[in-house]
């Protein structure tokens, strides 16, 4: 009498549906989404921040972030309820319109706390589409710490700084 497991006759490796999910998905954003890293270094992240990460893939990009220790990160689509509870936000917005990002953008601000950091990639853009992306950035109270270029688009780092009422008047 042979003894197989339902896996090693269905998957021949032996691997759990966990396992296999795991790694089609890191081949997916291996294969099309190099811009993880340097991501993760624009916004200084740590494996105890709260991370949201919004744009097309970002379930893809959240599971990449939790395979590489980051287990506090979230999709747009799983995040909860809005309660200014996360300190990085990772904005993937290649192959889109900078118009559409501007929606986003509003979305977002209520998820994050009130030093945030934002890093928003977007494909390669004139000057003239880059001072509107600084200034979309500006005008929601961020300030523009560093932008980087690179083979997969360019990429603004930028932190929240919300100023409290009370502190306004000290």
């Amino acid at each position: 009498m042979v003894d197989n497991s339902f896996q090693d006759v269905v998957g021949g490796t032996g691997e759990n549906e966990q396992e296999q999910v795991m790694k089609m998905s890191s081949l997916q954003v291996a294969a099309g989404d190099r811009i993880i890293e340097p991501m993760i270094a624009l916004a200084g992240c740590s494996t105890q921040h709260r991370i949201i990460v919004a744009g097309s893939k970002s379930m893809e990009l959240m599971l990449e972030l939790h395979r590489r220790g980051f287990p506090r990160a979230a999709a747009t689509g799983n995040c909860g309820r809005s309660a200014g509870q996360y300190d990085v936000a990772l904005v993937d917005w290649r192959r889109r319109r900078l118009g559409t990002l501007e929606a986003t953008l509003d979305w977002l601000m209520n998820f994050l706390s009130d030093r945030a950091v934002l890093v928003v990639w977007v494909d390669a853009q004139k000057p003239a589409v880059n001072q509107s992306l600084r200034a979309s950035l500006e005008k929601r109270g961020f300030v523009v710490e560093q932008g980087v270029v690179h083979e997969c688009g360019c990429a603004l780092s930028a932190r929240r700084l919300l100023i409290h009422p009370l502190q306004k008047a000290a």
